[in-house]
């Protein structure tokens, strides 16, 4: 069910139910900061929140739209923080859209990336594909108890997704996960694995490419065949050393991918 709300307190209260909140719930809230387009998390033991500001981001239309759409086709509950007026006009712009749409939108980026340790990545070789957390916990290939993003109040059903971005991110849960803890410093030393190159235009078309507000991924697996473009090592960037730092390391790749995307482009 999907509420709407003209304001919210971030706190443990739900002030649809009056009592805390369980897994069920998210929140998303339309703000007017300056400082992100797009910020999530959970605040003051509040459910888990996307913030979306209207200032920063120029399709926020759209992404509102794909939340609705998304927290509706999964049976999610969902409050949405906004004026009325906000309300209608994503209504009015999202028209003829889903969450799951087979194409690749305008504004959208044409390859997403995901990042691994070293040791995953020669799985994923293995298995010809990525896989969701819960599905390798079900197989009993990790033997984390939970996936380091339940650190950030990541809701439970993100381990039924293979999660995608772009920039310095997916490093910095690289790194996370080899300290067993949040590490946000992208100058920090830390062993570098391998980060993969998709191309997303192709995953949309074949109807895997899910949009939940804020993310873009995919749910339970995904092959390496034919959607993986790259893949970037400390050895296929030219570093000197496994041992580098998110900052570099994602840096370095991506200058080094552009190369590789110019020849894929001519295919």
């Amino acid at each position: 069910m999907i509420y709407r709300l003209d304001t919210l307190s971030e706190n443990n209260i739900n002030p649809i139910t009056r009592q805390g909140y369980d897994g069920l719930w998210t929140i998303l809230m339309l703000t007017e900061s300056p400082d992100y387009q797009q910020f999530c998390g959970s605040t003051n033991d509040c459910a888990y929140t996307i913030k979306i500001s209207r200032r920063q981001y120029e399709k926020w239309e759209m992404a509102v739209g794909d939340f609705i759409d998304f927290c509706e086709a999964n049976k999610k509950n969902a409050i949405l923080v906004m004026s009325e007026t906000d309300f209608s006009a994503v209504k009015r712009q999202y028209r003829g859209h889903s969450y799951n749409e087979p194409l690749l939108r305008e504004y959208e980026p044409s390859v997403l990336v995901h990042s691994t340790s070293m040791n995953s990545w020669k799985r994923i070789q293995d298995d010809g594909m990525l896989k969701s957390w819960n599905i390798l916990k079900s197989e009993k290939a990790i033997d984390e108890d939970q996936p380091i993003g339940s650190q950030l109040g990541d809701p439970a059903d993100f381990s039924d997704y293979i999660m995608f971005g772009g920039g310095v991110t997916g490093e910095i849960v690289v790194n996370s996960k080899q300290q067993g803890k949040i590490v946000m410093d992208t100058n920090a030393k830390y062993l570098t694995g391998a980060r993969l190159y998709f191309d997303a235009k192709r995953m949309a078309q074949d109807g895997l490419l899910v949009r939940d507000g804020c993310h873009l991924k995919v749910k339970d697996k995904l092959p390496l065949e034919p959607y993986l473009i790259w893949t970037a090592t400390w050895e296929t960037v030219g570093i000197a050393s496994q041992v580098s730092t998110p900052g570099i390391f994602a840096d370095q790749a991506d200058k080094r991918f552009q190369s590789v995307l110019q020849n894929y482009n001519r295919q």
